[in-house]
């Protein structure tokens, strides 16, 4: 899989984060990726020829890398040379609408899933309908990511999500089987056991950002509670969850102000039994230094609760000169073909979006099945036609749960507050 930075970055601060325009907070690089101009050439050019830009939010990825040249790779085998730009997810985002609003936006564009809805709202997208690209073999929840007012607006190119990883040893001391974990109560009732056995419980990050909502959206999902209403009974009993693990020692007070990174560094200490993190975390788990093993995070009654779906989407943006689409469709297609899949997921440590690329990748590391499992269970933060609403919800519910952790409020309260919130923002 690919490096922990690229993880990070692609589902950590990154993944959850929308420009400002979106109304989501960003969390910005140094790296800018350089320049690169849009519109992918003058509109004089032949559809079947010239330069087309692509834009993505990979700017680790020099000429060298797999990523670049499979880039390249499509652009020749549609007959034109492709002039790639990589930009911090933020910046990407900011440069992607003031392209769009100066007629100038790139051929194809790869964007951070919650983006997909905004930029659609914004215009600048088009559908897959219009440019008849293939979602048929995509699974329904990762594309629902992408969809908005009941159109599509690109294609995935690979998810991922969140579970538990699990310290092997700190369990075994602690009498606890990770296999017998089905449901909240019996969590709860193995973080006990690990606490009186002398070690740490779990680990997570409930940091007052979009990264923040992302950790909490499966024990918010997993309780059967909707966005829609914050202050549900459902949803209030997931915030205290997270509050009584704090109140009984089983998490620590850290995790108010901890990243998915910095959370990361408190379970390598070995201490910890438990951390949520996702799949970009796979191969700092095998330098830890400890056996480990993952579980799908649980719902409140049992099963795999829903995780927020990571990954970004190739799209199509608006162009002037409509005879450049066939071409960009031809680019789109490659860099999400079955064939190239299993490159572009094993490259940006994803997930593929369809069956038999996952089938493809378990077999070729099995480590992987329970991530394919979970990102099978996932849902997109945009999905249930929350579009734009969903950063306006987001907020007052990372806030809510950081007032809850912190003991300023009650779960009861804090999430009433977050529903009056999210209402007036959303109304």
């Amino acid at each position: 899989m690919g490096s922990a930075a690229v993880g990070r970055r692609a589902a950590g601060l990154g993944l959850a984060a929308l420009a400002a325009a979106g109304g989501l907070a960003g969390c910005s690089s140094s790296n800018d990726g350089g320049g690169g101009g849009g519109g992918g050439g003058t509109a004089s050019q032949a559809a079947g020829g010239g330069t087309y830009t692509i834009w993505d939010p990979y700017p680790q990825y020099d000429k060298d890398s797999e990523w670049v040249k499979l880039l390249t790779q499509c652009g020749t085998q549609a007959g034109v040379t492709v002039e790639r730009t990589g930009y911090d997810t933020t910046d990407l985002t900011n440069k992607s609408l003031l392209a769009a609003q100066q007629g100038n936006a790139p051929d194809v564009l790869i964007v951070d899933n919650p983006v997909v809805s905004t930029l659609a709202e914004a215009g600048v997208l088009t559908t897959t309908e219009e440019n008849k690209l293939d979602t048929s073999a995509i699974a329904p929840n990762l594309l629902a990511a992408g969809q908005s007012g009941g159109k599509t607006y690109g294609v995935p190119i690979g998810a991922n999500t969140l579970a538990l990883y699990y310290n092997s040893d700190v369990l075994k001391k602690a009498g606890v089987e990770a296999d017998g974990i089905k449901d909240w109560a019996s969590l709860t009732a193995a973080l006990e056991k690990v606490k009186a056995a002398g070690k740490k419980g779990i680990t997570f990050s409930a940091i007052g950002t979009e990264e923040g909502s992302f950790q909490f959206l499966p024990w918010f999902w997993g309780s059967g509670a909707n966005l829609t209403k914050l202050d549900s009974p459902e949803g209030v009993s997931a915030v205290a969850l997270w509050t009584d693990w704090l109140k009984k020692g089983y998490a620590p007070n850290s995790v108010i102000n901890n990243t998915q990174t910095t959370s990361w560094q408190e379970f390598a200490t070995g201490d910890f039994a438990f951390a949520e993190n996702g799949t970009w975390q796979l191969a700092n788990a095998e330098k830890a230094g400890f056996a480990y093993g993952i579980i799908p995070i649980p719902s409140k009654g049992g099963g795999t609760a829903p995780a927020p779906t990571g990954g970004e989407f190739v799209s199509i943006p608006v162009q002037k000169d409509t005879a450049r689409y066939a071409t960009s469709q031809k680019l789109v297609t490659c860099l999400t073909s079955t064939d190239n899949s299993l490159t572009t997921t094993t490259t940006l440590s994803y997930i593929a979006p369809t069956e038999q690329v996952q089938a493809k990748q378990v077999e070729q590391n099995a480590a992987l099945k329970v991530w394919v499992e979970a990102v099978k269970a996932a849902k997109g933060r945009t999905s249930d036609n929350l579009g734009t609403k969903y950063p306006k919800i987001s907020e007052p519910m990372w806030g809510g749960v950081q007032a809850a952790l912190s003991g300023s409020k009650s779960p009861q309260q804090a999430m009433a507050d977050a529903q009056s919130a999210a209402a007036s923002a959303t109304q």
